[in-house]
């Protein structure tokens, strides 16, 4: 079966490291942009808590569970967020994305096309998956938006599914990607990253 072992993906517009203890500052650093933890829809770690965020993904990772990124901007060079797999199915194999967060800044920007991209190539061209999912909050609106402008396919919705860190319960929306879609979907991101591209530079 199929382990999941730390690697560097990275095109043009960004790079994505494994996730370790040195980001800490960073990380805090671009969590402070936009004051993110105060967000209820975000697992960005509040001031003094990067620490711990990062040794329970890492925890993740020691499980063969996931497999947790920094995400570096190139032109910048600066750590702007953190996404990661997790929830590894490794006999078929199927993973999803998600844990996913930005400096306010970065947001509704090319980043987060670009690392949806490096993901997707990695899962079903390096890890063989046969499907990738993605999950969010069924109030997260946004979101789902973004998740649809990938090219993934809405399941449907699993009611009462988690509890947000309010203690609130979550209805999470589901969206997955199968590997036979992948060549579409790789050219329709290939597109929409030229064309966002070319706005922020425009």
């Amino acid at each position: 079966m199929p382990t999941l072992t730390p690697v560097r993906l990275e095109d043009d517009y960004v790079l994505l490291e494994p996730l370790g203890l040195h980001h800490v500052a960073e990380l805090e650093a671009a969590a402070a942009d936009g004051e993110l933890w105060n967000l209820w829809f975000t697992s960005a770690p509040a001031p003094g808590e990067a620490r711990g965020y990062i040794e329970k993904a890492l925890a993740g990772l020691a499980a063969n569970a996931m497999l947790p990124f920094a995400v570096r901007e190139k032109t910048s060079g600066q750590i702007v967020g953190t996404t990661r797999y997790y929830d590894f199915a490794p006999e078929l194999p199927r993973i999803a994305i998600g844990y996913t967060w930005y400096a306010k800044r970065w947001q509704k920007s090319h980043l987060n096309t670009a690392c949806k991209r490096l993901l997707l190539k990695h899962a079903f061209e390096s890890l063989d998956c046969v499907a990738v999912e993605f999950h969010t909050d069924h109030r997260n609106l946004d979101s789902q938006r973004a998740i649809e402008r990938l090219g993934a396919h809405k399941d449907g919705v699993l009611r009462a599914h988690k509890r947000r860190p309010d203690g609130t319960l979550r209805n999470t929306v589901c969206y997955s990607i199968l590997a036979g879609e992948w060549p579409d979907v790789q050219r329709w991101l290939d597109m929409r990253l030229e064309r966002l591209s070319a706005q922020a530079h425009a």
